[in-house]
């Protein structure tokens, strides 16, 4: 059985046409890059969280406590970069400070903050972050490519009250039981003071997302 090649009318043999199938993709192959761009961005978030320590807590009529920025960077790096970059940037940043570096509010760095009763926040960060991005994803996955603004600052809201408040609480409660020996009541009545000023950040925080959002949403990826 012979098997015929194409050809002109003038007896030139021409190429069999290409099809769909014959065509080369890029499905399936690694990302040019796309391991330095990860690092890019988990520097640049870690980044961010250092500077926000910089910024000295903020009074606000009617917050009995202080407003300390550094707690809004969890919600950012979860819904932003995801949930696992999310986490490295915040354990980038808890390793930093555990090398002496002075990176948290008021200045603090060292391996002594983590035998301190705040050790629960500063470690919490890493898991929360994590949280935030799976519930943030969980959220928006169905309505991806075409999601809206409305459905991100859905998300993000969800996603930075249980990932990056009531979880943040959550161990830094378990730090001032388990460091500094508070009773379990004791310590989740503590938080109180914070709650205000905490919702005030996710607020800040769920208006930057969606700015973001609507400016560059390849950034969400």
């Amino acid at each position: 059985m012979s098997t015929s090649v194409p050809s002109s009318h003038d007896g030139h043999v021409r190429p069999a046409a290409t099809t769909t199938a014959d065509r080369p993709t890029d499905a399936g192959r690694p990302r040019r890059g796309s391991a330095g761009g990860s690092l890019a961005r988990i520097a640049v978030m870690t980044a961010l969280m250092a500077v926000l320590g910089l910024v000295p807590p903020i009074a606000v009529a009617g917050v009995p406590a202080p407003i300390v920025l550094q707690n809004i960077a969890v919600i950012l790096a979860g819904v932003i970069l995801g949930p696992w970059r999310g986490a490295a940037s915040m354990a980038l940043f808890a390793g930093l400070v555990a090398l002496g570096l002075p990176l948290l509010s008021g200045g603090r760095g060292g391996l002594g903050v983590f035998a301190g009763p705040t050790a629960g926040f500063i470690l919490g960060w890493i898991p929360s972050a994590l949280i935030v991005g799976l519930i943030f994803w969980a959220l928006t996955s169905r309505a991806r490519p075409g999601l809206g603004a409305g459905r991100v600052a859905l998300g993000a809201a969800v996603a930075g009250l249980i990932g990056g408040i009531v979880m943040v609480y959550f161990f830094g409660v378990l730090g001032f039981v388990g460091i500094a020996g508070m009773e379990f009541g004791a310590a989740v009545l503590s938080m109180a003071p914070f709650v205000p000023g905490d919702l005030i950040k996710l607020v800040v925080a769920v208006i930057l997302i969606v700015g973001l959002w609507k400016a560059y949403p390849r950034a969400f990826r």
